[in-house]
């Protein structure tokens, strides 16, 4: 604007001058946010993944927070001095002498050995100095672990038939075995072994394709693509049953993560659907992965359904409210500090100040933590109650009293606190149970595996798909949790669950299960 073009008016003026410095003021807020979410894209993309608890810059603290942080190591040395701390009689012994270099691991001795002599010619076993015969004392073993690539091989069928030549009527022709997928050509072994390599190794069914071609098999990926809903179809009794299992747990810890689901119906061809993650507690330890086409509430209400009187683990998401706001089911919130440190921590360049001096709040937090991970549930309890809890009061009084002008209502670090705040009970918790967790990592983890696989087989073909990959995601996750080789797992129970007795299928359970022999 031409300055000959303002009035002159000198109140009308100031009103100019206000307008455009609440106008400036707005975009800076929205500049602000911009960046903010420019940062957390970029930092997904090429960034680092993890956020350690390290990564607190004591030059950002707020001076009573360092001063709070040396007082807490002082109590902490003291208690360690005057044995407040109980710990288990079963407590780690403490190391006190100087740790030997590594030495190379013996190879195991189940696996098959072919040995390979070296002897002397008969004109060397003579003694050079006297001319004497040599004798054997004894050999120099040294072993070296060579790598054989998977075989396949064809198992026939032979069905002997028997026919009465008397009256050349009846023909009777003996039974064969039920098949994991009648008329189909897997057995049980490669079933296992592309249901592994996609949803355990992450491989696509294109690049195994081509691992099959190599042994001059040709296996369309579309045909592995059926197998593997086959072996969902005929696996999902099992899966149901994990899920019944989860639903007795007194915690279920819960996640979700979207997925890309292909439809020919849409201009863009895929749509985003959602993966989600039902984790039951160590008395029904099973890892059971739901399919939604969408993240709305149905979702979490059909799978829950029948879950109550017990804590329910997860994220802010509203989807969940439902089962929280009915007193007959009596399912209490159980939030995570990982989740809410995130916040902070993504703010911690807008913001650096306040939401370091958080960050060390929450460390404070996971120092307990660190302390006692090896006590008792009653001992756990215990001792937060006597650490912890001092210390969320004290950090949430510090919340509270954040000024106005240093937080302002749309930033990313006044999302941060109200965040904390709203859901400060369900987020202190945990210190009335030594069963229940600081956080809710063990969903997030189990939903990494989904990530890594969205990176190579990219998207699912179908909403089938989706449920597909739920159900083997579930038993792959499940025996790996109990520490079995999932292929040797797999092969056993895809072979056995078709003639096994429906009411004694818990014993295909991974914590059950115990190999055929």
């Amino acid at each position: 604007m031409d300055a000959k073009a303002l009035p002159n008016d000198i109140n009308l003026l100031k009103q100019m001058v206000a307008e455009l410095l609440a106008s400036l003021k707005n975009k800076d807020q929205r500049i602000g946010k911009l960046q903010h979410y420019l940062e957390q894209l970029l930092r997904q993309r090429y960034g680092r993944k993890s956020e350690r608890l390290e990564d607190v810059d004591p030059a950002l603290l707020l001076p009573f927070i360092q001063d709070y942080i040396k007082n807490q190591d002082e109590q902490n040395k003291e208690d360690k001095k005057t044995g407040t701390l109980e710990k288990e009689e079963t407590a780690k012994e403490k190391i006190t002498y100087t740790r030997n270099k590594p030495k190379r691991k013996k190879l195991p001795e189940n696996l098959p050995r072919d040995i390979i002599e070296y002897d002397l010619d008969e004109s060397e076993k003579v003694c050079d100095c006297c001319g004497e015969q040599l004798q054997r004392i004894g050999a120099e073993k040294s072993e070296q672990l060579d790598y054989i690539p998977a075989s396949l091989r064809v198992i026939e069928h032979v069905r002997f038939k028997y026919a009465c030549k008397h009256c050349e009527q009846k023909v009777v022709t003996a039974d064969k075995a039920r098949q994991p997928i009648e008329k189909g050509i897997p057995a049980a072994g490669l079933l296992a072994h592309v249901v592994t390599s996609k949803y355990v190794d992450h491989l696509p069914l294109y690049r195994l394709e081509g691992i099959f071609s190599r042994h001059d098999i040709d296996i369309k990926r579309s045909t592995m693509c059926g197998w593997a809903a086959g072996c969902a179809d005929l696996l999902w009794p099992l899966y149901n049953l994990m899920g019944k299992e989860v639903l007795q747990s007194k915690v279920i810890n819960t996640d979700d993560t979207s997925v890309r689901v292909q439809d020919k119906n849409l201009d863009k061809k895929t749509r985003t659907g959602r993966l989600w993650i039902y984790c039951g507690d160590q008395n029904h330890p099973y890892n059971v992965y739901d399919y939604t086409p969408n993240r709305s509430r149905e979702g979490p209400e059909s799978f829950l359904r029948e879950y109550q009187q017990g804590y329910l683990q997860a994220d802010a998401y509203a989807g969940y409210n439902f089962i929280f706001d009915d007193p007959v089911r009596n399912v209490i919130e159980l939030l995570c500090w990982a989740h809410a440190r995130r916040k902070f921590y993504d703010t911690r360049k807008n913001a650096p100040q306040l939401s370091h001096t958080a960050i060390a709040w929450i460390k404070l937090l996971y120092n307990v933590e660190k302390e006692i991970k090896d006590l008792s549930a009653e001992q756990k309890k215990a001792v937060r109650q006597k650490k912890s809890v001092p210390i969320l009061d004290d950090f949430k009084n510090w919340l509270d009293e954040i000024p106005f002008e240093q937080a302002l209502p749309q930033s990313p670090i006044r999302q941060a606190i109200n965040y904390a705040l709203n859901g400060w009970d369900a987020l202190c918790r945990y210190t009335q149970d030594g069963n229940l967790s600081i956080d809710n990592n063990v969903a997030e983890r189990l939903m990494r595996p989904i990530a890594i696989g969205r990176k190579n087989w990219m998207f699912f073909g179908s909403d089938n798909g989706g449920r597909t990959a739920a159900i083997l995601f579930t038993i792959t996750q499940s025996a790996k949790r109990h520490g079995h080789n999932v292929f040797t797992y797999l092969k056993d129970i895809i072979a056995r669950i078709s003639d096994h007795p429906a009411n004694r299928l818990h014993e295909l359970l991974p914590d059950k299960w115990t190999a055929k022999q």
